[in-house]
């Protein structure tokens, strides 16, 4: 059998405001080819399809679009559990409606002989998806009965969990994938750039699991939640698909893939990484502005920009970066710093007017309008 694993879309996710939907479509055209021209038996996704609990129409639509297409004309059928970046509200709301086509989505937790643990025929052969989607620490979780008496850590409970699943799928005559989200201690959360386009506060100590909970007889474990790619530690057979194209700065220079799976049944896996080349790249880049204008490299890719200069730039000046530089979604200006006025008062004034003595110190002047979005913001942050 031959599975496709995706995960971590974050559709409708901006960069610094700038719009990515064309990327995004370009991605999911190339993840729809490499599902037909492999000729994969079943799809699974394992969480964050969208980027924030209540999308856009335009995100939902793209991603209904994108699912019907993975099924390859109703061929195979595409298993997707949500992440914490998903409504599961929002999965069930959508659940009944993409079922008779072949698309099973899995918001909430479920027991295993409770439509946790999908069994599906495929034309590789039968194919059981124990669905685990994100489940937070203080998640109760009934079904699990008088053995998760006592259990006070995601650890433990996902231990559990997964053990219930294993125990579910154990003897049977098919391939047994895991389809979850969650990260397993040892995991990479990135390349230590910058920020990884996760939340921070569901990446902590007290989010994590421990490879106990992936040493069960899986043919393979669909782990969604850290967006870059790599095995999952401690599992027999499992991957990180990653996430569909660089979120954010932190993730530059990440290559971007999907996994082909082959699987046969009671042994593990053997996963193929397929790059992706759709997306534009996000590349951070600092130098003067002679050494920034003589590459010819930075034309066709997001940029978090830094001129060196000798002193704070003029508007004008800023001005021309931009021109220049119409892809630079963060733009910086690296110079000596001259020591704080000795007296200056900081402490006690509001804070746009703060903000103006700022602009005015690094642009020479404050661009038309800007206090009054500073101070626009500054009452709803309070609000």
């Amino acid at each position: 059998m031959r599975i496709l694993h995706t995960s971590d879309w974050h559709l409708a996710k901006a960069l610094h405001r700038r719009d990515r939907t064309p990327e995004y479509e370009a991605v999911i055209d190339e993840i729809v080819s490499i599902a037909d021209d492999r000729d994969v038996d079943v799809v699974v996704h394992s969480g964050d399809v969208f980027d924030r609990a209540m999308p856009p129409p335009e995100a939902i639509r793209l991603a209904l679009s994108a699912l019907v297409r993975l099924t390859g004309g109703g061929s195979r059928p595409v298993v997707v559990v949500a992440g914490n970046h998903d409504s599961p509200k929002l999965f069930a709301a959508l659940a009944p409606v993409l079922e008779p086509l072949g698309i099973h989505l899995v918001g909430d937790l479920l027991a295993p002989g409770d439509g946790g643990c999908l069994d599906l025929e495929t034309k590789g052969g039968r194919v059981l998806a124990s669905c685990v989607p994100w489940v937070r620490p203080g998640a109760v979780v009934d079904f699990m009965g008088p053995v998760g008496e006592g259990y006070g850590h995601l650890a433990d409970k996902m231990k559990a969990i997964v053990g219930a699943h294993a125990t579910h799928v154990q003897g049977e005559d098919a391939v047994s994938v895991l389809v979850s989200h969650f990260m397993v201690v040892g995991a990479s959360v990135g390349t230590g750039h910058g920020p990884t386009g996760m939340k921070p506060m569901d990446i902590g100590d007290a989010f994590m699991v421990t490879p106990a909970a992936v040493n069960f007889d899986f043919s393979y474990f669909a782990l969604g939640h850290i967006h870059a790619p790599q095995r999952v530690p401690g599992a027999p057979a499992g991957e990180y698909a990653g996430s569909l194209l660089q979120c954010d700065f932190g993730e530059a220079g990440e290559e971007k893939r999907v996994v082909v799976v082959e699987a046969h049944p009671n042994r593990p896996a053997v996963a193929e990484s397929i790059p992706l080349a759709a997306g534009r790249p996000l590349v951070r880049v600092s130098g003067t502005w002679d050494q920034l204008v003589a590459r010819d490299d930075l034309d066709d890719v997001w940029l978090d920009l830094t001129v060196e200069t000798n002193g704070p730039p003029l508007a004008a000046t800023v001005d021309e970066w931009q021109r220049r530089f119409p892809l630079a979604v963060k733009l910086a200006a690296d110079y000596p710093v001259e020591e704080a006025e000795e007296g200056r008062v900081v402490s006690g004034r509001p804070l746009p007017e703060l903000y103006e003595d700022y602009l005015r110190a690094v642009q020479g002047a404050p661009p038309d309008g800007a206090v009054d979005v500073f101070s626009e913001i500054q009452g709803e942050v309070e609000r």
